[in-house]
């Protein structure tokens, strides 16, 4: 009898810190961050371009591409694949995808792809590409915007986003952010 006492006591502790101060806390801190909490926004010409903290589906060859979505960027229905790397559907759809980008991307190696720009993240809605997948991409958007390789390299340079504190996760690029200002240079160049 004297333990159900402490297990009750214990409980109702846990499901106190677990369900009601934890998350207050978390709340608090997405109330500090810009915009509440609510992610951010792109804005281009006064219109929502789309928003920063989820992955947006570009095709075209003048954009640089995101990584695959499982769930076609739906932010409702956030999910994998869960198809092991051994799965028969799975080596199908990968290989479609490096088919697919070897097509658009002529003068590519299949080894020189990304392993990101052809396997969906986990969650199906990742905003971000590495580097090595934005630099994979740059012939073929220079060719298709008429621009000079040297000056898309610059602009994807330009929109590295450093691990934090310089050691926390990995280099990184919001694809939204680069398309969009990517726009902005070809419209300038006019």
């Amino acid at each position: 009898m004297k333990n159900i006492g402490i297990v009750i006591k214990l409980t109702l502790i846990l499901l106190i810190i677990c369900a009601g101060i934890f998350p207050l806390f978390i709340a608090l801190v997405g109330k500090l961050e810009p915009n509440g909490g609510k992610g951010e926004t792109i804005i281009v010409n006064g219109k929502a371009a789309g928003y920063a903290n989820v992955g947006q589906k570009f095709t075209a060859d003048k954009y640089f591409w995101s990584r695959p979505s499982v769930v076609e960027y739906n932010a409702a229905g956030s999910a994998g694949s869960n198809k092991g790397a051994t799965n028969a559907d799975y080596l199908k759809t990968v290989q479609d995808r490096i088919d697919t980008f070897l097509v658009h991307n002529p003068g590519i190696e299949k080894s020189a792809i990304p392993a990101e720009m052809v396997t969906a993240s986990g969650s199906g809605l990742d905003p971000d590409i590495s580097p090595a997948s934005a630099y994979v991409q740059i012939k073929r958007i220079a060719a298709m915007r008429s621009l000079p390789e040297d000056q898309v390299r610059s602009l994807v340079e330009g929109h590295v986003e450093k691990p934090l504190f310089g050691i926390l996760g990995p280099s990184k690029i919001n694809v939204l952010k680069l398309n969009v200002a990517l726009d902005a240079l070809s419209a300038n160049k006019k």
